[in-house]
């Protein structure tokens, strides 16, 4: 990596001390992301059907899953407060009837993460898909069609169940990085806020009303920006959270959590489908429970007490090692060494002046190509590490 890379000194530390975390008078973070205000920047109506299919036992259960992978739950984090798949699907929907008036792309929005295991991307890391994270997405199709109540809404609305199981044909919900889609936009507004505190409804305001539908290279839509400043202001504030996320801090929370899952599951603390049936809340009691006892009377296999070493650690761990080389044998504390999916934007311009074309902020702004190009170049120690409590 180059020493000028603007993320060279760019640590989990530095970033908590840049935005620093405001305690209420009970010593609970201070919330300034009101969700309901933030719903109505994204969309001025909200129409009776999102309300309506979001009521379906298949929609209700993401109010569970929390968006931050597993973040949530761990001391390592400072979140300000727990976004839920749920809360993220809403505003989704939100943003593609905002910009489409199109029932059907809208609804595709809202089901787009209706497959979602609880702690979200941490299924994909114990599955070994953390470079994609789009397993979760596989199942789509399957829980609509289980869920009795969404399918008799659809019928009754004369929509077909292929129309909306899979997002990714509509580009303004979905289209691949580094361009700007519904989800995309949506995820890192409350991510910022809430890992960080970096995103206020102002600023998000100021973002969105600069956001229209343009035509990109291959004359297809794709959501991007009026003004190049405010295009560098969106990619810098972006890139900053993809950042976080690309850290060993976060490799290494996910990986844990993807473990500790999996260890429950053969220990038999929890079954496969308790990750789909049961909130995050339930699993972590259940998790305690069990550590509880092993504690007490004692773990009956060296596996039972790893798991409650693993648990232990993932939930009052406060700060991990960032080396060169593995810090910890196996049974000193837990190491991660991986590659992870880099989440960046370069966004569209619209055209100006006697350009003829709409283009990317790459091409048109020397800050934007530069905020791209370190954020890509960045890479962490090859290990990150924690030692077990």
């Amino acid at each position: 990596m180059d020493k000028s890379n603007i993320y060279k000194d760019v640590d989990w530390p530095f970033m908590l001390a840049k935005y620093p975390l405001s305690l209420d008078i009970e010593g609970k973070p201070e919330q300034s992301f009101d969700i309901k205000k933030y719903y109505s920047i994204l969309s001025k109506d909200v129409p009776y059907f999102i309300n309506e299919y979001a009521s379906v036992p298949s929609m209700q259960r993401l109010k569970g899953v929390g968006l931050l992978c597993g973040t949530d739950w761990t001391k390592l984090y400072k979140n300000r407060f727990v976004y839920s798949r749920y809360d993220h699907s809403i505003a989704v929907a939100l943003i593609i009837w905002n910009f489409t008036r199109d029932k059907i792309q809208t609804l595709a929005g809202l089901f787009h993460d209706i497959a979602t295991a609880a702690f979200s991307h941490v299924q994909e890391f114990r599955k070994g898909d953390a470079l994609t994270q789009s397993e979760s997405e596989r199942g789509t199709e399957e829980i609509i069609r289980n869920d009795k109540v969404l399918c008799a809404m659809l019928e009754k609305d004369g929509i077909s169940i292929e129309s909306v199981r899979d997002y990714h044909q509509y580009p303004i919900a979905d289209n691949d990085l580094p361009c700007l889609s519904a989800d995309r936009l949506e995820y890192m507004f409350p991510s910022g806020a809430s890992l960080l505190g970096s995103w206020n409804l102002e600023d998000v305001q100021k973002v969105y009303s600069d956001i229209v539908v343009l035509k990109n290279e291959m004359g297809i839509d794709e959501l991007g920006f009026m003004h190049k400043e405010i295009a560098e202001f969106y990619c810098e504030k972006f890139c900053e959270i993809g950042h976080v996320l690309q850290l060993n801090e976060n490799k290494l929370t996910m990986q844990m959590l993807a473990e500790i899952v999996r260890s429950a599951i053969e220990l038999g603390i929890i079954t496969e489908m308790d990750c789909m049936n049961l909130d995050e809340e339930q699993l972590l009691c259940k998790f305690r429970v069990f550590c509880t006892k092993g504690e007490m009377f004692g773990y009956y296999d060296k596996n039972a007490e790893k798991f409650g070493k693993l648990f232990n650690t993932f939930t009052e761990m406060e700060s991990i090692l960032h080396t060169d080389k593995r810090p910890f044998e196996d049974d000193k504390g837990f190491c991660v060494s991986i590659d992870v999916k880099q989440r960046y934007i370069n966004p569209l311009v619209a055209a100006s002046g006697t350009e003829c074309k709409n283009r990317r902020l790459s091409d048109v702004s020397e800050k934007g190509a530069n905020i791209i190009r370190d954020f890509l170049d960045y890479e962490d120690t090859k290990w990150g590490g924690v030692a077990f409590r």
